[in-house]
C-alpha cells in the first residue's frame, strides 16, 4: 500500500475508533488487520465479525497487511488451507451464545454467476468453521442468497450508499436497489432472514417502490432456484427468504 493510501487508511481507522465503531479486516499491521470486531448481542452472547478481502474482487495484492505495513486482511484463495485458517481463528474466538460472522469481499462486481468453488468454500465455512453468517460483498447489486444448514450465505449484498450513481451500462442489474438484511436466531440454530429493499437516489435511501419490490422478488426467486431458496412478501416493505 502506497504512503498516501496508508495515511488514508490510518485516518479512517482513527475516525472509527474515535466514534467507538468496531472494525475488522484492515489495520496498521497484519495482526491488527486479522483481528475480529466483537459486539454485544442483545439477550447475551456476542457477535464476532471476521473480515477478509480477496484479489478476485479487485483488491490489489500490494494492499496486504504485513508485520511492518498497514493494509487489509487478504485471503489468497478458496482452498482447504484458507478454510482451515478461518476455522482455527473462529474456533479460538467462539464462546457459548456467540454468533460468528464472516464478512468477505470476493468475486466480480457485476453478474449473477456464483463460482462453484466459491459456493463450496462458503458451505465448508458453515460446516467446519462454525460460521453462522457469510456476509459476502463486492457485487454492486444483490445476488441470490443461500441457506445452508440453516445459516445464511449472502454471496453479494449489493451497495448501500456509494459513489457509483450515474455509471451507465448496468441498468439491467438495478444497481440503484439496496437491501437491509435482518438475521435472527431466536428460534434455534436456523436463521430467520428478512429483507427490506431500499432505493438509492442522490445519496439518499428510501423504501423501494412497489415495482422495485416486485422486481427484487422475481430476481430472488429466479436466482434462488439453483441455491434452494424461496422468497415471498411478508410486509409492506419486507421480503422473507427461506429454504425451499
Amino acid at each position: 500500500m502506497c504512503s498516501t493510501g496508508a495515511a488514508r487508511l490510518a485516518d479512517t481507522l482513527d475516525a472509527l475508533d474515535g466514534a467507538q465503531i468496531a472494525h475488522a479486516g484492515a489495520g496498521p499491521d497484519e495482526a491488527s488487520a486479522a483481528g475480529a470486531a466483537v459486539l454485544p448481542r442483545p439477550g447475551g452472547g456476542r457477535v464476532v465479525v471476521l473480515a477478509f478481502a480477496m484479489t478476485n474482487a479487485g483488491t490489489p495484492a500490494a494492499w496486504r497487511a504485513t508485520a511492518g505495513h498497514s493494509g487489509v486482511n487478504l485471503l489468497d484463495d478458496w482452498s482447504v488451507a484458507s478454510q482451515q485458517r478461518i476455522a482455527a481463528q473462529a474456533h479460538q474466538l467462539r464462546r457459548p451464545g456467540d454468533v460468528m460472522v464472516l464478512s468477505i469481499h470476493w468475486g466480480p462486481n457485476w453478474g449473477y454467476h456464483i463460482d462453484p468453488a466459491q459456493r463450496a468454500f462458503a458451505r465448508a465455512l458453515v460446516e467446519h468453521a462454525g460460521i453462522d453468517i457469510v456476509h459476502g460483498h463486492s457485487s454492486h447489486h444483490p445476488l441470490g442468497i443461500e441457506l445452508h444448514a440453516g445459516k445464511p450465505i449472502l454471496y453479494g449484498c449489493g451497495d448501500f450508499i456509494n459513489d457509483y450513481e450515474g455509471i451507465g451500462g448496468y441498468d439491467a442489474y438495478r444497481p440503484d436497489l439496496a437491501l437491509m438484511a435482518f438475521v435472527g436466531f431466536d428460534r434455534g440454530d436456523s436463521a430467520e432472514l428478512r429483507l427490506v429493499p431500499m432505493r438509492r437516489s442522490h445519496f439518499r435511501l428510501a423504501h423501494a417502490r412497489e415495482v422495485d419490490m416486485a422486481w427484487l422478488q422475481a430476481m430472488f426467486e429466479t436466482q434462488g432456484r439453483a441455491l434452494g431458496t424461496r422468497v415471498a412478501r411478508s410486509g409492506l416493505h419486507e421480503l422473507r427468504l427461506w429454504a425451499a
